[in-house]
């Protein structure tokens, strides 16, 4: 399996450029839907629910991926499921223009580590140049408010924490689906497998409450579940087409997205400084597609 990884080509094609930018989009929307339920308990739940009821769908109508995935699948569900439950934690505790590009800035550097390691990816000089310049500017992101004070740290360790979960499943799921022989199915035994639990969590803490807390949320927390499944999908089927580490960063331009996001419907300053960490972000795409 190892071989068979390794000999995938390190470029990317502008094929794939556009649906992983396309995927970014979609990210960031469902993001931001997931941030606009204050109650991030049942924003997250619905969510849940809505792709666990995508994954059973593609299930049914795809073939099973291959036995030699399982191993990545498993691993990777459970690392969704700790990823979902430090973003909630993130969100409850910090800004979405602020969480949200440390989540996202944290993993392209070390996917391109893992990817290098586990994989024996090895990207030209020129795209490496581009990985590392896209991770500056979503530094740059981070910082366009000033140094973090001491009340912001915790949401930046938790923050840091999903980084580091993306950076882990991502690399997994690179493996895990180009060993599957199926992209259409690992995408859906994948949300199968690691929607349900948020939703069960809090059937257990709200109980006779749930339907109740639930109810005025369903169609934004349902769609939040629907472009989650639609993004990572696309992430998917481009891992089978590409290198891990450039996606990776690709993914990442996410937090523009998320910048604009946070500045229009939410409210947060926008600025120069995210101006210049922007034009980064897309000089460092530029590189990656050379």
């Amino acid at each position: 399996m190892t071989a068979a990884v390794a000999a995938r080509p390190s470029s990317v094609g502008i094929t794939v450029v556009g649906a992983v930018l396309l995927a970014a989009v979609l990210h960031a929307a469902w993001n931001a839907l997931a941030h606009a339920i204050t109650d991030r308990l049942v924003g997250f739940a619905l969510i849940g629910v809505g792709v666990s009821l995508g994954g059973a769908v593609l299930v049914l109508v795809s073939p099973a991926p291959d036995r030699a995935s399982w191993a990545c699948l498993a691993g990777s569900a459970a690392l969704h499921v700790a990823y979902n439950l430090l973003l909630m934690r993130s969100y409850r505790l910090g800004e979405f223009g602020q969480v949200y590009p440390i989540a996202r800035g944290t993993s392209p550097l070390l996917v391109a580590v893992g990817a290098a390691v586990l994989v024996g990816e090895d990207l030209s000089p020129v795209r490496l140049a581009g990985v590392l310049v896209i991770s500056l500017g979503l530094g740059a992101l981070v910082l366009v408010g000033g140094v973090p004070t001491r009340a912001a740290r915790p949401a930046i360790a938790a923050a840091v924490l999903t980084g580091v979960s993306i950076a882990a499943y991502t690399t997994l799921d690179g493996i895990g689906v180009r060993s599957a022989g199926s992209v259409l199915g690992y995408t859906g035994w994948l949300f199968l497998l690691q929607g349900p639990w948020l939703p069960l969590g809090a059937a257990v803490v709200r109980r006779g409450a749930l339907w109740r807390d639930l109810r005025p949320h369903l169609l934004t927390g349902l769609s939040g579940g629907a472009l989650s499944l639609a993004a990572y999908g696309l992430v998917l089927w481009a891992q089978t087409r590409g290198a891990l580490a450039p996606i990776a960063a690709l993914r990442e331009t996410s937090v523009i997205v998320g910048a604009i996001i946070g500045a229009v419907l939410f409210g947060e300053r926008f600025g120069r400084w995210r101006i210049a960490a922007t034009v980064l972000v897309a000089t460092g795409v530029v590189l990656i597609t050379l």
